[in-house]
């Protein structure tokens, strides 16, 4: 199935309704192609026929197993690497450099070391030449939202997991971007922590509802952030299925994974999951 046979699919008898407000599209990707050339010279076609739309203020979810081409498309938002077909445009703009309107968060939390939990979240604002005065006040300001105050002037070995991943995202959220780029950024913590990790996302989240795309290869995580899920396959790497997420904002994650409606979402994706990979 090509990009341009995506399937729109509302989530049939869940909690609440799609929000149908007409939004500006912020992100756009027509028939992106993705080849990758080895040393040996051989191509691969990594990504296929790609087209997806990402409406400013969503939260969209990119779900599939690896190498299904996810963190590509990601980098071809951030402008980290470009289409070798197609086009991918940012607020109506083909991107053709390195986007300076997204923050891109990955797995790993690439904190320095050397450096306190204060002015490691100031990284971002000390490039960019904001006032020393201002900076102090901003970074104060995010670590309190992500419950790191008191850990301002600590360095990164000395925190836990789940703090240093609060400080990746503080250093991300303190310069404000309007679209936040997340490579599972979940993904090597604990089953406990990650959904501490994701209640406090969307808690952030929804203060300011940027537009957030976030790629996963946990379906339930998907389908427990989302508005919208894109659904890929493998081999070459492509978009097969997209699904627009009904459920209620505020979501309590505990109770959600709790309905059937979940339960028989999960599973009609599974199945489409599990079969596109049989015919892989």
């Amino acid at each position: 199935m090509s990009g341009h046979d995506v399937t729109m699919a509302a989530a049939a008898g869940s909690p609440g309704s799609v929000d149908t407000l007409e939004r500006r599209r912020i992100v756009e990707m027509r028939d992106v192609d993705v080849v990758f050339a080895a040393p040996s010279g051989a191509r691969h076609l990594a990504v296929a026929e790609a087209s997806l739309t990402i409406e400013e203020g969503k939260f969209v979810c990119l779900v599939g197993p690896s190498g299904c081409g996810k963190s590509t498309l990601l980098n071809a938002i951030a402008g980290r690497l470009f289409p070798t077909r197609g086009e991918v445009l940012y607020d109506g703009e083909p991107v053709r450099r390195l986007n300076q309107r997204v923050g891109y968060i990955t797995q790993d939390d690439n904190l320095l070391p050397w450096r306190t939990v204060a002015k490691n979240v100031g990284t971002a604002l000390e490039l960019r030449k904001v006032p020393k005065a201002e900076r102090n006040e901003r970074v104060a300001a995010v670590l309190e939202r992500v419950g790191l105050t008191r850990f301002a002037n600590h360095y990164p070995p000395q925190l836990s997991g789940g703090m240093r991943k609060r400080a990746a995202l503080a250093r991300t959220f303190v310069y404000d971007p309007e679209t936040l780029l997340m490579d599972e950024p979940f993904g090597a913590v604990d089953a406990q922590l990650r959904s501490s990790l994701q209640a406090e996302l969307l808690a952030i989240w929804a203060r300011r509802q940027r537009t957030v795309v976030f790629v996963t290869h946990d379906l339930e995580e998907a389908l427990l952030l989302a508005d919208t899920i894109y659904v890929f396959a493998t081999n070459p790497g492509r978009i097969v299925h997209r699904e627009d997420i009904g459920w209620e904002r505020p979501r309590n994650l505990i109770e959600l994974r709790t309905q059937p409606a979940f339960a028989e979402k999960w599973m009609e994706l599974w199945d489409l999951l599990r079969h596109e990979e049989s015919d892989s």
